[in-house]
This record gives structure tokens, sequence and C-alpha cells, in this order.
């Protein structure tokens, strides 16, 4: 026989496009439409429905940017469409590659009742499945003209990501708006000639199979007369049955389906826009269900499920029958998808608390996965934070982005800091927004690297994003996928369902340790400055009103905000969304994040203030309020006391220009240029700043991303760097301080650098009028350390990262995520760079090829970018950042001056001294959090923490009447399991920890 095949399936490609799909609505009538324009943000639905609309025509214009249009549609079905499928096709003119990046609708009936979503690939709403003929039809259309953001050519600056500055030109063209009639059958034969021909596509072009398929789908077109589809269209159908029907193979690979709608709760549009996504993907996804028994659809970030409940009741009645039903499931048990890098310990750990109690609260449904599919890398502290919270699995698709090395394993157990081990899966579909097409399941199964010793992948399957969910077409091609030749085999299934069994198949599968890092998105360590500022500030405020408020509430009677802190933890969660506190988002979402910031930042403190004023009483005695936990200037942590006062710091010129800086501990001195060249560990005779070198040295470099311009940081950035070393200023300032200015490009920078008195810490306060255009600041230390690895902070612990590029996976790491410190050394002797606001930074080394050739390491922070994607104007303006670097520093000191620079003291008149309510009598053990119970008994919990890396025993003790300790999990559950960890006597408790184990204790008070 000759070989056709390109001929063949040429043919399948055009008669589809051509003939068969346009035949699936054979019999139309235009609706009649008209059209009202809410003016300002959304308006309710019944307002919407009563306003009077002006009619509108097909091809006609509508739409400003983020607007909101309130079509009403009306019609009479024919007569002589009685006994067949009708449909109104609502086509607010779509671009069907699109979905969740455009605009959307969500249709309604007179009544109000919700009906379903409409975005690019799901126009259509059901009339009848049989119509009777001569009924009328009236529907309302929500429809919202987001622009497009990330159009066919992505990364063009656009202000249309902000309603101040996107102007009011209509965005989209009315397209179809009629009733059809569905042939059904035609729309069965699509889907058949798609799945065989995707099917066939996969196989080897030698394999029998291929040309089974092949001889079918030729037989099936020569069925179908090209003038008549819809009466050809059994006799073609009738010609696949064959090869529809043969089943896999046993060994074939197995694939659990998910119904999903990855809805980022801010990216490319605000947050007020995704409430509304939501309400349309939800919608969709519950009308589905009832269509669909063997479908299964799952949701993540209970922050969605709670908008849903607050905005759309109509919506959640339906939701909730669905969970009911065990068809809609709860997924994930996190607040929102967050980012897991640049949360500290305890807004990680409440990202739990806040999502599992929400699903526990609401349905009675207690989550076992954490569902993180669009994260950008995962910390080291993670794990731990998993299990604490009652959860064992992982499911992420994201590391498949990575640029460098692909990650060798789909199935394994995730290693964090502690030694706790999670079940973790990459989906080998590698993708979120699984759509059932062929390439994409055969991808799966020979992507899969577990083959031999597994043969279960989870496929996350609906349009996602921006939402939209599964459709009717995927759900088709997923029932033909069930058991076919060829194919991986298909199932709908709950996560819970597929874990389950790729754990039993799988039970001892490789282990890998350490951090997932994404090779990929590492700008998003420092884009957008003030919402990462304002998460850092907003996460201390959040320890402080609770430490306060708990301590008044014990000793004084102070009524405990319960209701207020759980509010603002939640809007806090929020904003750590993995696009919103990454700083990848459009303008609009950043400038609202730092109006909220704010209003955050002054509920925190007023409810400090009262707290600490009821604690400290009437009186004149000077207190500061301490709370770090580690005593600082004589208080206390988590104690109010008179401070004490040890020292004095000399500034005196220095020979050559600039100023020296000597406090009998350091000595510090700045050249006329305003650079650090020495820094001297007086007590250790040891110098920190590396011959030849400078610290506080500002560096600028070009930066323009290959492409995902707020998200990435390429490495040859490094290529082409400018020192800032002229100075307009360098002069003493306070005594004890000196301050130096700089000019460059369009933008000025004031830096006051300050040697405490009796502290072995150098503070650089650093304020920048920053105008620049995909540019990249950083600051940099180069340090007289000879060190392989350094450390810097993660949740509940710290991380160490090799300082060399030995391996492709050592020099992808160019850019990092730190939390509160970075730290170095040789035995006995290191170096430690602390900040209050910053994440991003690099660690490089090099040997010196003169003098004494020793090792220069040099850290340096990140401090701003300017890319102009998705907000062009990222970051323009006034900033203001606070480092320090700490000679002689142990991994001990670098803990204390991380919490130190993130957590000034507070100063209030007052009776007299406060006692912590809680204390530890070792620095290893750092208490992140002290609170009263969610469940408002009035117990205390208390959350704590082995901080250095070794093992350590220590005495908590409460400054209280105690009746009672438990170890609980992070939901403040009790831990049966963990009844031994703690001996309780009295007020004291003992307890042992492991390197960065993390320990939850409730306190009965007596």
């Amino acid at each position: 026989m000759h070989d056709d095949r390109n001929l063949v399936e040429a043919r399948l490609k055009r008669v589809l496009d051509e003939r068969v799909r346009p035949a699936l609505y054979p019999e139309s009538v235009p609706l009649d439409v008209a059209v009202w324009n809410a003016p300002g943000e959304p308006v309710p639905v019944e307002e919407g429905l009563a306003a009077e609309p002006e009619p509108i025509e097909a091809g006609a214009r509508w739409g400003a940017p983020w607007g909101t249009s309130w079509f009403r549609v009306t019609g009479t079905v024919p007569k002589e469409w009685a006994g067949k499928t009708v449909e109104a096709i609502l086509d607010l003119g779509f671009d069907e590659n699109m979905p969740g990046f455009q605009c959307e609708g969500l249709v309604y009936r007179p009544d109000g009742t919700p009906v379903k979503g409409l975005n690019p690939r799901n126009q259509w709403v059901r009339i009848g499945a049989p119509v009777a003929g001569g009924e009328e039809v009236r529907l309302h259309v929500e429809a919202a003209s987001n622009p497009v953001i990330l159009d066919y050519h992505p990364f063009v600056p656009t202000h249309l990501g902000d309603q101040d500055t996107a102007g009011s030109e209509p965005q989209y063209r009315l397209a179809r708006m009629d009733l059809a009639v569905l042939d059904e059958t035609v729309w069965n034969l699509v889907l058949d000639l798609e799945v065989v021909g995707e099917l066939m596509a996969e196989l080897p072009v030698d394999s029998p199979r291929r040309w089974e398929i092949l001889r079918a789908v030729d037989a099936a077109l020569d069925a179908i007369d090209l003038q008549d589809v819809g009466g050809t269209a059994q006799a073609a159908r009738s010609r696949l049955t064959e090869v529809l029907s043969a089943p896999a193979v046993p060994s074939a690979h197995r694939i659990s389906a998910v119904g999903h709608a990855h809805i980022d709760s801010a990216w490319l549009w605000p947050l007020r826009e995704t409430v509304r996504k939501v309400a349309r993907t939800t919608s969709n996804m519950t009308a589905l269900l009832e269509d669909e028994p063997d479908f299964v659809f799952a949701m993540s970030q209970a922050q969605q499920w709670a908008w849903v409940r607050d905005h759309r009741p109509e919506v959640w009645a339906r939701v909730k029958k669905a969970v009911a039903d065990g068809r809609f499931v709860p997924a994930g048990g996190m607040w929102v998808e967050s980012d897991t890098n640049m949360p500290g310990s305890e807004a990680m750990a409440r990202q739990f608390v806040h999502g599992k109690r929400f699903f526990l609260d609401e349905f009675g449904v207690e989550n076992d996965e954490a569902w993180l599919p669009d994260t950008f890398g995962f910390a080291a502290g993670l794990p731990q934070i998993i299990k604490a919270a009652g959860a064992k699995y992982l499911l992420t698709q994201k590391i498949s982005w990575s640029q460098t090395n692909k990650f060798p394993h789909h199935t394994f157990r995730w290693e964090g800091i502690d030694g706790t081990r999670i079940f973790t899966h990459f989906p080998p579909v590698d993708t979120y927004n699984c759509s059932m097409k062929g390439s994409e399941i055969a991808h799966a199964a020979r992507n899969f690297k577990d083959k031999g010793v597994a043969r279960h992948s989870l496929a996350p399957t609906g349009w996602g994003d921006g939402g939209g969910g599964t459709t009717r077409e995927m759900i088709a091609k997923a029932a033909r996928l069930r058991d076919l030749e060829g194919s991986a085999t298909v199932t709908w299934e709950t996560p819970r369902a597929f874990f389950e069994k790729a754990e039993a198949e799988n039970p001892q599968p490789p282990v890998w340790v350490g951090e997932l890092y994404l090779e990929l998105h590492r700008a998003t360590l420092t884009s957008q400055a003030k919402t990462k500022q304002g998460n850092r500030r907003s996460e201390h405020l959040l320890r402080e009103a609770e430490l306060w408020a708990a301590t008044a509430a014990v000793r004084a009677g102070f009524p405990y905000p319960y209701e207020d802190l759980d509010r603002i933890w939640k809007t806090v969660l929020l904003h750590q969304f993995h696009d919103i506190l990454p700083g990848s988002s459009i303008a609009w979402v950043h400038r609202e994040a730092r109006a909220t910031y704010d209003r955050v930042a002054a509920e925190l403190n007023g409810i400090v203030d009262a707290a600490q004023r009821a604690l400290a009483g009437e009186g004149d005695t000077p207190l500061v309020f301490n709370a770090a936990p580690h005593t600082r200037a004589g208080v206390p942590a988590g104690a109010a006391a008179a401070p004490a006062t040890d020292g004095r710091t000399e500034v005196t010129p220095r020979a050559g220009g600039g100023h020296v800086l000597d406090n009998g501990l350091l000595r510090v001195e700045i050249d006329g240029r305003g650079l650090v060249v020495s820094a001297y560990d007086i007590a250790a005779d040891r110098e920190t700043i590396a011959p030849g070198a400078a610290g506080n040295l500002l560096q600028l470099h070009p930066d323009f991303p290959n492409m995902w311009d707020a998200w990435d940081v390429d490495e040859f950035y490094r290529n082409t760097v400018t020192d800032l070393t002229d100075a307009d200023e360098v002069a003493a300032d306070d005594g004890a301080s000196v301050r130096v200015v700089r000019s460059f490009g369009s933008s000025r920078v004031t830096q006051v650098l300050t040697l405490a008195p009796g502290e072995r810490r150098l503070e650089v306060d650093t304020e920048v009028d920053w105008h620049e255009t995909e540019k990249f600041l950083k600051l940099a230390f180069p340090v007289d350390v000879h060190a392989e690895r350094y450390a810097s902070e993660t949740q509940f612990g710290h991380f160490h990262r090799p300082t060399h590029t030995n391996t492709s996976w050592e020099a992808a790491k160019f850019e990092a995520c730190n939390h509160r410190f970075v730290h170095l050394a040789e035995p006995g002797w290191g170096v430690a760079v602390v900040n209050d606001s910053t994440y991003g930074h690099d660690v490089t080394r090099t040997v010196r090829t003169e003098g004494d050739a020793g090792t220069t390491t040099t850290v340096r922070v990140s401090l701003l970018r300017a890319p102009r994607f998705p907000d062009p104007e990222t970051d323009q303006g006034v900033h203001r950042f606070r480092h320090a670097l700490v000679p002689g520093a142990d991994i001990g000191d670098a803990v204390r001056e991380g919490w130190r620079i993130n957590l000034p003291e507070r100063r209030v008149t007052g009776a007299g001294e406060v006692a912590p309510l809680v204390s530890a009598d070792r620095d290893a053990v750092v208490v992140t959090a002290v609170k009263l119970a969610d469940d408002g008994s009035g117990d205390v919990v208390v959350r704590f923490h082995e901080a250095h890396g070794g093992r350590v025993r220590a005495t908590l003790t409460a400054g209280f009447p105690v009746a009672g300790v438990e170890v609980t999990d992070l939901l403040e559950r009790p831990l049966a399991e963990a009844e031994d960890a703690v001996v309780a006597d009295g007020d004291r408790i003992a307890v042992r920890l492991r390197p960065f184990q993390l320990m939850t204790l409730r306190l009965k008070r007596a």
C-alpha cells in the first residue's frame, strides 16, 4: 500500500476546520440585544437587572477598560425547532485563544438566578434539549470588559493595567448573539475525530495502531457528505467505533484527571475582578457537575471560596450542594496559593491555619494536600509546616518551568530542613491547564520519570490563570480516553484518591533534600519593593499585636481582639498570593496593596498601643517594650523595662578623607567616596572587608530579561555593572553616624551609616529616590571570609547554599531568597548581613591573585528593579531600606540581629516593668508567636523552634499560673503522639528540640 499518511492527516484537518465544526449549529436566528453600561465599579446584581438598556447590534464596539456592561438578550425559539437541542450563542467578541485573559460574562435569568459563565471557550447557554418550540428567551449577561494585558506580542508596556491610566476606549466588538440548534451527532463526531486524530499524531509512525486509526479516519471522512454533514455524521461516527472501543494495554500509564481552574487571586486583573472570575467559574462547574456524573472538580484557596460565600450567595448554595455530594472538592488547605519563599514563619503557618479551618468550619473537610501548581519555587522550611498543619502531600507543576536543569523525579519525598518528609507529586503533563489534548496525554506518559515503579500521575484539567475551568469538550474527550488503546487511561478522581493510589504503589520513592528552587522568575524576590516591605512590616506588626494583646489580656483583662486579628491576618495572607507579593501583577493591584498595608499598619499599631498602655499603667517611668524573641538592651524578650545604656561611639576624621566610627568593639573606616573600606573587629583582631575592596558599594546593572519582565532576571545582567562611587556628600551626622549622598542617572541615594554604642553592628539606612528604567540596583559587601557555603534564613530556621558553581544546579541559583539574614563563616568567626525588608540576594566568591591569595566572598543585597511589564511604573519613587553588617557574628548573632532590625523597640511611660508572658532560657529557642487560642477559651498558645541548627534542651517559663500543657498542631489541636515531648512542672515546661524543630504548646490557664 502506498504511504498516504500525510494526505489523510491533512484532509482530516481541513474537513474538521472547514466543514464539520461549522456544522455544529446548522440553524440559527438572531437574538435582540440591549446594553446598559454601569458607571464606575461593578453594581449589585439586582441593580444591573433593573437598569434600562439601549439597543446594540452585533459588530458594535463596547466595553471601556475594566468596565461592566449589562446585556439583555431576548428572543423566541422557532416552533419548527420542536424536538431539537437549542442553545444561545453569546459571543461578546471573544478570542478563543484567550480564556481567562479578556472579556468574560456571567449569565442570569430575570429573577437573578445565575446560569453559567461565558468565556472564549464557553460561549453557549442551553435553552432546551429538546425544546417544544415557541419558548420565550430572556437572559441577562454581566459582562466585564477586562483589557488584554498579555497579548500575542507579550510583555509590551501598557497603561491598561490601572483604572487611573487605562482610558475609556472600547475594547471589544460584539459578535454572534443568536439562538441556534446544536447538532449533537456532529458535536460527538468532532470529539471522535479530534481524539483519534490527536492520538494518531502521537503514535510512532511504524506503529500498527497508528495505521489502523489512519484507515478508520480515512473511511470516516469518506462517509461525510460535505454538503450534508449533519445527515451523514452518524455514518462517519460508525466508521470510528472499532478504533475507539479498542481497550488500553494493561501497562498503560494511568492519569487521574482533576477538574480544575487555577484562578490567580490577582495578576493581570485586580482583586475585585477575581471575585467575579470565581463566581463565573464556580457557576460553570456546578452546572457541569449536574450534567456529567463522572466529573470531579477541585478548587483551592479558601479566600476564593469565601468570596463566593460573601458576594454570590446564590452561587454559594449550588457550591455547598456539590461539596456535600463529594463532587466539588476543597483542595490545598491554604488561604491562598501563596508564594512560599518570602512569607515569614508565622505567615506560612497561618496560610494553612486559616485555609484548613475555613474548610473544616464550612464543610467539615480536612485537606491532606498542599495544592500549589503555580508557585515560584518552594522554601526548604515548608515540609515541616505542611505536616504541622495535619497534611501530608504536596502538588506543584511549576518546577517543570526551570530553564537549566530538569528535575529528576515526578513522585518523591521532599525533605525539609528539620528532616520532615512530604510525599510530593509533579504532574508530568507539565501544565495546570490540561485540556485533554492527545499531545498532553501522550507527553504525560512519555515524560513520567517513575516508570517501572509507578504508573499514576495527575492532570489538573481546565482553563486556568484567569479561570474558566473544565469544559464539556474536555469531559467528552476524557470519556473517550478512559480505556483506549495507544493512550494513557483517564479517570476523574479527587486529589486525595490520586495521592492514596500513588503512595500505595510507590511507598519508597526517591528523596529530594532542601529547597525546590525554580530556575526562573528570580526577580520576583525584588520587584515591587513597597509590596514586599508592606508584607514584612505587617508580619512583624501582627506578631507585636498578638504578643502584647495576649499579655495584656492575661495581666490586665484587656479585651483580646480576636475578630480584628483574624480579619487582618486574612488580609495579609491574601496579599502573599504568588502574583502579589512577588510583584508580578498590574499597577492597580500594587497601588491597592500599598494602601491596604498602610491601613493594616495603622490598625495594628492601634492595637499594640492600646495593649501596651494597659500593661504599662499610669506613671512616668520610661519603659522600652521589647517584642523581639531575645533580650535587648537589658530588656527581656516579650517584656518592658527601663533600657540599659552602654558605651558611646566616636566619630573622627579619617586620614585621606572620610570618617572613622569607633565604639570599642568595631572600628569602621568610611572613605571619601562614602564606602566602607574597613570594618575591624577589635576583640577578634580581624578585618571584615576584603583587601582592596569596599563595602556599602551600590552597583547598577542593566536589566532587560528575554521575557517575563517583572518576573525574571537573566544571568547575563552581570556582564555589565556600574559601581556608584561618586559622592555628592560624605559628612559626619548626629554624632555616631556618617551621611552619604549620591546622584546617578535620574535618581538620588541618601545613606546614613551608624555604629550603635555597645554593639558589633554597622547599620546602613538607605533612601533611594528611584527614577531609572530597566535597571537593577544592588548593595554589595565583599568580605574576607573563605566559605564554601552560606546560610540564609527561611521559615523556622535557615538553609545552606553553596558559594561555588561546581554544577549547573549551583550555577542556576544566581539569585536567591533570604528572610532576615544571610550568614557566612569560617570556623570561629563569621559575618552576617541583616535586613528589614529585602529578600533577593546573591553570594559569589573569588580567590585573590595578589597579596595573601585569600578568598573574597561578596554578599549583594537586591534593592530595586524597574521592569516595564506588567506595571510600566514599577518602583518609581522614594524607597527606604535598613540593613546592617555584623562582623564576628555566629549563627545565633545572625538570628538575633535579624529579629532586632525588624522589631524596633517601642517607648512608653508607665508605672513599672512588665514581665514576659512566656520566656525561653536558651537563645536557640526562638518564640515566633504568643497569642490567645483561636477558640476563645483564653488558653495561651506559644509557638517556637530551634533556630541555630542543633539540638537543644530548654525551659519555657510561663508568667501566669498554668493548669495544663498540650502539644498541638498548627490548628491548636492536641497531638497524641507528642504527649512525651514536654515535661511540665507548674509554670516551667522542659522541652527538647531537634535541629529546626517547630513546636506549638497550648497552656491552659489556672
